[in-house]
């Protein structure tokens, strides 16, 4: 009797728990962070220990528990099933779902039929029923571990498969301890109400605690694709095998301490468990081991390469496919993020785009005819910064920059070669689990390093393309440009032709000022229009004409005494001269000035200062403006036809300025901080001219 009152308040208790959160997971229902079979399942559990702890006093109804069970099982399916389908990165085969709930609707027909014939066997010593319970708690343990392994989860899946899976995980040992003593425990078939009650009792905390947080998802890589051959049911073997083991032992020689080490066992192995499945570090070490037994090769070839180009084919916003590239790699060799370093134009490599790794607050650019670059496009070489002097991936690491001791976690640096070129090179950071490289990583390493940099080249060449497109459709409104100044050419030639034959006639000098007017008026909007908008493109080469560059800033700064600020102006002692067209360098004078006055207030300053030295001559125009971000002087600043004017330019100007300084040999340099000013810093060399 005493027994049978232990039997109906755990259930019942339990029962209650199960209660509670049926109405948490309706409430979470409604705000959308779960879904309605997961309240299904949780009414039937309630309902099972409900009718568990009813059937301790009527004991008529106790032939009826193996059909509840199933049923309760099959709703468990369902809503774990469920949550995998709608969570899934990579759906599971249909036939999965298909097995999973034919089986157990075999085992409920199966278990109706004996219903029917029989009602005589007590349940504890019933062995389909025992056979019942092993089923479906492996089942359950192989749908827990699917959803857990392939899906990005949110904290209240892993929560649900933390309660789902302990709920699983002691009916495995009950039901596994009753077939090899060919009865079930009836200390343990009443301690299972309240095992069931406080697994409820965590997901209900769990669900209270994050329903108005935020969305928190964690990805879980998996070095090989496993569907049915899962490691649950590996688990779940050596488990059953241990418990027939060591309950036989016990049950021999324990004596009065076989309950306390039968206890002892199970909460070591469910501690285990819970370990296995939430340490990371412990299933990448796992899966180590089961790449170096179990197959021939570390990767499964196939399986990444596909990931590797599926991915890279997505589309990507424009400038994102450089980290774009960096995820994709990252992903293959389980590394967290890493950098991406290429051709800055400048003959060097600077950081493009970085993930998941901290650069430090230095330049870390790299000049192309570095040895570190050499060894990279001649050899190929992988450099791994963090290797041990005995292995010979460091045989080279003599010839690591010296900015790569100040980036933490840095793993391995991999050139990035496209049909024998190095357009770039990039740094992963270190994995959870750093292991040994070997020849397959730094083969597929060099592989996959090809074919990213072709990835990237194809985007670098589909801008490059674009800007093409976008000179060719400003070289067609020169064209119109053109046809206007031909007319008005036309009209002015016409005045100039008549003028011999009617300068007595009034009418005719009134005709001819009104077309005069006419024709200035046109040209002056012309030349509005186009003051800041030369013809786009590579500068011409300088003409020998030597200018003085003294006269030619103050005649810049003349053009703009229009707007405010008034710029001011330092000259140099000397006047220096160079070689170049006066109108081309007139005009990118005048286009920094009359930036600089578009962005600063007019009672701001802009300084426009010339100083000479014996090699060059340093030409810079300071205000204290809106300025600009860093982010914008490397990713817009110099794109031509990337105007923020909002139609009143066509963003070619300071392209055309930069271009321009190149040519003469020189620097042109940005500096810049929001709300406090920019500062172009022009250094044009005096020994080529």
């Amino acid at each position: 009797m005493f027994s049978q009152d232990i039997s109906s308040l755990s259930y019942s208790g339990g029962g209650i728990i199960f209660g509670v959160l049926f109405f948490v997971t309706v409430y979470t229902y409604r705000k959308q962070q779960t879904h309605i079979l997961l309240s299904t399942a949780v009414l039937f559990s309630a309902a099972f220990n409900f009718f568990v702890g009813f059937s301790d006093n009527y004991p008529q109804y106790v032939h009826y528990i193996p059909i509840l069970e199933i049923l309760k099982s099959g709703a468990w399916f369902a809503a774990i099933l469920s949550s995998l389908s709608l969570g899934s990165a990579s759906p599971m085969p249909k036939r999965f779902y298909w097995l999973i709930h034919g089986l157990w609707l075999a085992l409920l027909a199966i278990n109706l039929l004996s219903l029917s014939y029989s009602q005589t066997i007590e349940l504890a010593i019933n062995p389909l029923y025992t056979w019942n319970g092993l089923f479906l708690s492996i089942l359950g343990l192989v749908s827990v571990e699917q959803l857990y392994r392939n899906t990005d989860q949110e904290r209240h899946v892993k929560l649900l498969c933390i309660s789902a899976g302990s709920i699983f995980l002691y009916d495995l040992y009950l039901f596994a301890h009753g077939l090899v003593f060919k009865q079930i425990d009836y200390d343990l078939w009443y301690a299972r109400g309240a095992i069931g009650g406080t697994s409820a009792l965590l997901l209900t905390v769990g669900l209270l605690t994050f329903v108005n947080s935020p969305e928190q998802r964690t990805s879980i890589s998996i070095s090989r694709p496993i569907a049915f051959y899962s490691t649950s049911l590996t688990t779940a073997g050596f488990f059953l095998s241990l418990m027939a083991a060591g309950g036989y032992y016990i049950k021999l020689y324990g004596g009065t301490w076989g309950v306390i080490l039968q206890v002892v066992l199970i909460f070591s192995a469910c501690v285990g468990i819970v370990v296995i499945f939430v340490s990371r570090t412990i299933r990448t070490r796992l899966s180590v081991i089961i790449d170096k037994n179990f197959f021939n090769h570390k990767y499964d070839y196939r399986t990444e390469w596909l990931r590797l180009i599926h991915y890279l084919s997505l589309p990507s916003d424009e400038g994102d496919f450089h980290k774009r590239a960096i995820k994709a790699v990252a992903s293959t060799f389980r590394s967290p993020g890493g950098c991406v370093w290429m051709d800055n134009g400048s003959g060097g490599y600077w950081p493009a785009a970085t993930h998941n790794l901290a650069l430090p607050n230095i330049d870390i650019s790299e000049p192309k005819n570095s040895d570190f670059c050499s060894a990279l496009k001649n050899q190929e070489w992988v450099f791994s910064p963090s290797a041990d002097s005995t292995n010979q991936t460091s045989n080279m690491n003599e010839l690591l920059p010296g900015w790569v001791n100040n980036i933490q976690n840095l793993w391995i640096l991999l050139p990035l070669l496209n049909d024998n070129e190095l357009i770039g090179f990039m740094g992963l950071a270190k994995p959870p689990l750093e292991t040994q490289l070997t020849w397959e990583d730094l083969d597929l390493l060099k592989t996959v390093g090809r074919q990213v940099s072709s990835y990237i080249a194809r985007h670098t060449s589909a801008e490059q393309l674009a800007e093409s497109k976008q000179f060719d459709a400003y070289n067609k409104l020169t064209a119109f440009v053109m046809h206007d100044l031909k007319n008005l050419i036309a009209q002015q030639a016409l005045v100039v032709e008549n003028a011999a034959k009617h300068k007595e006639n009034p009418a005719f000098i009134e005709d001819a000022i009104s077309t005069i007017d006419n024709s200035v008026k046109r040209m002056s909007n012309l030349l509005q229009k186009l003051q800041q908008k030369d013809q786009p493109g590579t500068p011409s080469t300088p003409s020998f004409g030597s200018i003085e560059i003294n006269k030619v800033l103050v005649d810049a700064c003349n053009k703009c005494h229009e707007n405010y600020p008034i710029p001011s102006l330092r000259l140099a002692d000397t006047s220096p001269k160079l070689p170049v067209d006066r109108d081309r360098f007139e005009m990118v004078m005048v286009h920094l000035i009359k930036n600089a006055q578009e962005a600063t207030s007019k009672d701001g300053f802009i300084d426009v200062t010339l100083s000479v030295n014996s090699n060059s001559i340093k030409i810079e125009v300071e205000d204290n403006g809106e300025g600009m971000s860093q982010q914008f002087i490397k990713e817009r600043l110099f794109k031509p036809f990337d105007s923020t004017k909002s139609g009143k330019g066509m963003g070619i100007g300071v392209y055309q300025a930069r271009e321009l300084i190149k040519v003469l040999g020189g620097d042109f340099s940005v500096e810049s901080t929001p709300g406090e000013g920019t500062l172009f810093i022009l250094t044009i060399p005096l020994t080529q001219h």
